[in-house]
C-alpha cells in the first residue's frame, strides 16, 4: 500500500500524496450494506454551529461495518473483497459467511481476497479472527477492541494501528495502546488479532485547498489575523506576538497542555497514562 507522488507540475501538486490503492479490488460497496448519512455541517439539533470549520465536502454514504464479530460465532467466512471507506481511514473487507450472510469489517494488513475469518473462544489466532481477551496469547497485536461486554469495538480502529496485550490477571487485562497508554479491559471483552491496514496513511500530504473542501474542512482563519474583540490573539499593529504566556482558543480558553478530559469515571481503569 505505498503512497503516490506526483510530479511538481504546479505549486498545488508539488508537495501532495494520495495513497495508490492497490489493494482495493472493489469500487462500488455492496448496496445491502450502505445507509444514507446526513452532514449537520457542524450544527446541533437548533442550527447552531458548535464545532466550527465544518461543511460541504463530497456525497458520501455510510457502511455498516459490523463491530459486534461474536453475533457471527463459530461461522467462518471468506474475504470477497477489500474496499475504500471515505469515512474512515482504514480499510474494509467485505465477508461473506458460510450461511449466506454478507458483512464489513475492518481489514488488517495482512488480509487478502480469499482468506478466511472466524470469530469465538477456542478458534485459531491469526490475524483477522476475532476472540475474547482471555483466549488471545499475550504479545499479540490486536485492534478492535471492546471497552464493555456486548458494546461492540470502541478503540484502535484507525489506519495503521493496533494494540498490544501485555498481561492477563483474574478478570482483567493489561493493554498498551498505541498512545502508549496501558489499560486495565475485561478479559472477556473481544478483540480482533493483527495490525490494521493501510498504515502509510499518515503520510499523505492532502497539498492543495481543495482536497480539504472534499473531505468537508472549511477554510480556518488565524486568530492573529483577527480583531481583539473576534479572538484573543488578535489587534495589534503589524505582525506581533499573542500577548499571552500560551495559545488560547477564540473563548480565551488554554488550548494546549490543558486537560480536556471528562470521564473521570473510567480513571481507575488507566494503569499508565499515555506520554
Amino acid at each position: 500500500m505505498p503512497v503516490k507522488q506526483f510530479k511538481p507540475t504546479s505549486p498545488s501538486v508539488r508537495g501532495m500524496s494520495v495513497s495508490s490503492f492497490e489493494e482495493i479490488t472493489k469500487s462500488k460497496p455492496e448496496k445491502s450494506l450502505i445507509s444514507h448519512r446526513k452532514v449537520f455541517a457542524g450544527r446541533n439539533n437548533r442550527g447552531k454551529i458548535t464545532v466550527r470549520h465544518h461543511g460541504g465536502g463530497e456525497q458520501r454514504a455510510l457502511r455498516l461495518v459490523d463491530f459486534k464479530r461474536y453475533d457471527k460465532a463459530n461461522v467462518p467466512g471468506r474475504v470477497l473483497a477489500i474496499e475504500y471507506d471515505p469515512n474512515r481511514s482504514s480499510r474494509l473487507a467485505l465477508i461473506q459467511y458460510a450461511d449466506g450472510d454478507k458483512r464489513y469489517i475492518l481489514a488488517p494488513v495482512t488480509m487478502k481476497v480469499g482468506d478466511s475469518v472466524v470469530a469465538g473462544p477456542e478458534v485459531e489466532a491469526r490475524d483477522g479472527n476475532a476472540m475474547p481477551l482471555k483466549a488471545i496469547p499475550p504479545g499479540s497485536p490486536i485492534h478492535c477492541i471492546e471497552l464493555q461486554r456486548g458494546k461492540g469495538a470502541q478503540i484502535v480502529r484507525s489506519a495503521g494501528t493496533a494494540a498490544q496485550l501485555l498481561a492477563k490477571e483474574g478478570r482483567w487485562c493489561t493493554v498498551r495502546l498505541p498512545s502508549g497508554e496501558m489499560r486495565r479491559v475485561d478479559i472477556e471483552c473481544y478483540a480482533t488479532i493483527g495490525q490494521l491496514g493501510n498504515p502509510e496513511h499518515k503520510t499523505i500530504k492532502l497539498g492543495k485547498a481543495g482536497k480539504s473542501r472534499h473531505l468537508g474542512i472549511r477554510p480556518h482563519v488565524r486568530g492573529k489575523a483577527m480583531t481583539p474583540r473576534d479572538h484573543p490573539h488578535g489587534g495589534g499593529e503589524g505582525k506581533n506576538p499573542i500577548g499571552h504566556p500560551g495559545p488560547l482558543t477564540p473563548w480565551a480558553q488554554p488550548s494546549r497542555g490543558y486537560r480536556t478530559r471528562r470521564n473521570k469515571r473510567t480513571n481507575k481503569f488507566i494503569i499508565k497514562r499515555r506520554g
